[in-house]
């Protein structure tokens, strides 16, 4: 198996649920990509809704139209693709299929549309060499990470398969399988696609039947690929925010959603901590930036006019596959685009000059009355 170089290049980390991450995070895309800052990536690691948006990406990186370092055909290609997706509910339809049809799964019917409205047929051996793009979900039976990525599909207890052809669809769903409605994907893999020399014992029962969830149950920030291997980690973090609740339904799928949004909440806490704390003893560069972040918290000069109560209600756009009216689906990404334009800028090495404006100039962010009211 090869073996990263520690500490070399840049890392790119995508995390958060649902639409509200992935059209959070293509903003944050087109703002990377004109500050030349996304051709120079090694890795991309990314979790839950954050897949959608690297699958794509990475599906798609080699006919960006690469030129002196910046894709001119992001938007075409990755960013427009993803906002036409979220004009589409596919949760619900999957749910009531799992529940009403024998033989379907609800994961099944999720990797169906993504396959459908973004993916194709195309398989891990479709994306690129380089940037190494690590889907992450969590194995249920191990308890360890997952990981997809062209060279190999494993984890560290059951082992790995070499050069998976795996659908990208499959990868990406088994990495936003919210539990417990969407959740879980039961990857099948023959016993001869193993490496045959991974020797721990017992593990020959596990391989048969791989049944994984969400990345975030493991890892939401999608850290653990890159932490160890990067000098510089980059982190857009869509995650929501967990709402104080005064009435807590008794029943148990509703009282286990509340359950998993608390849990999703202590570990996106402990990872920001743990990367934060990096930053500051200096173990890698970097930029963190995140849906509920302020951009006042950045000292830099010519930040986009973004009002707190504007940015916090974009922030509370529900954990959902629902679609999305298209001023919310431009407001996202206008806000993916401002709060990481002033994380990079924050960083002394980048030296960029303030964007121009936002990249839906109608749907600004400046609280004038009718962008608030539309927004709702």
């Amino acid at each position: 198996m090869q073996v990263d170089q520690p500490h070399a290049g840049t890392a790119l980390c995508l995390s958060g649920g649902g639409y509200r991450a992935m059209l959070f995070h293509a903003g944050a895309l087109w703002r990377l990509n004109e500050l030349g800052q996304l051709a120079g990536l090694k890795r991309v690691s990314s979790v839950s809704g954050g897949s959608i948006t690297a699958g794509l990406l990475g599906l798609r990186w080699s006919g960006l139209g690469w030129q002196d370092e910046i894709a001119s055909d992001l938007r075409a290609q990755v960013i427009d693709p993803l906002i036409e997706l979220a004009g589409h509910t596919i949760d619900v339809p999957a749910v009531l299929a799992g529940v009403l049809l024998p033989r379907i799964t609800v994961s099944s019917r999720i990797q169906a549309a993504y396959a459908r409205r973004l993916f194709g047929d195309a398989t891990l051996q479709d994306l690129p060499d380089s940037p190494r793009f690590v889907i992450t979900a969590t194995n249920l039976q191990t308890g360890s990470l997952w990981r997809f990525t062209k060279r190999s599909m494993r984890d560290w207890q059951v082992g790995g398969v070499a050069n998976p052809t795996t659908p990208l669809a499959l990868a990406v769903a088994a990495s936003s399988a919210f539990p417990p409605v969407l959740s879980p994907t039961v990857l099948r893999v023959p016993a001869t696609d193993w490496e045959p020399d991974w020797n721990m014992p017992g593990m020959e029962q596990f391989r048969r039947r791989v049944v994984l969830s969400d990345g975030g149950v493991y890892d939401n920030l999608g850290l653990q690929p890159v932490i160890e291997n990067s000098e510089v980690i980059l982190v857009s973090d869509g995650g929501g925010e967990l709402k104080k609740q005064r009435r807590i339904p008794v029943d148990w799928p509703r009282a286990m959603v509340r359950v998993m949004f608390v849990l999703d909440r202590e570990v996106r806490a402990q990872r920001s901590r743990a990367l934060v704390d990096g930053y500051r003893r200096g173990e890698y560069g970097g930029a963190y930036w995140g849906i509920r972040t302020p951009i006042d918290r950045y000292d830099v000069a010519g930040t986009l006019p973004c009002q707190p109560d504007v940015t916090a209600a974009i922030a509370r756009t529900p954990t959902r596959l629902k679609a999305l009216p298209l001023v919310r689906r431009q407001q996202l990404v206008n806000w993916g685009y401002a709060v990481c334009d002033a994380a990079m800028r924050h960083r002394p090495a980048i030296g960029a000059e303030p964007p121009d404006g936002f990249p839906f100039p109608d749907q600004a962010l400046d609280g004038s009355e009718a962008h608030h009211l539309v927004g709702r």
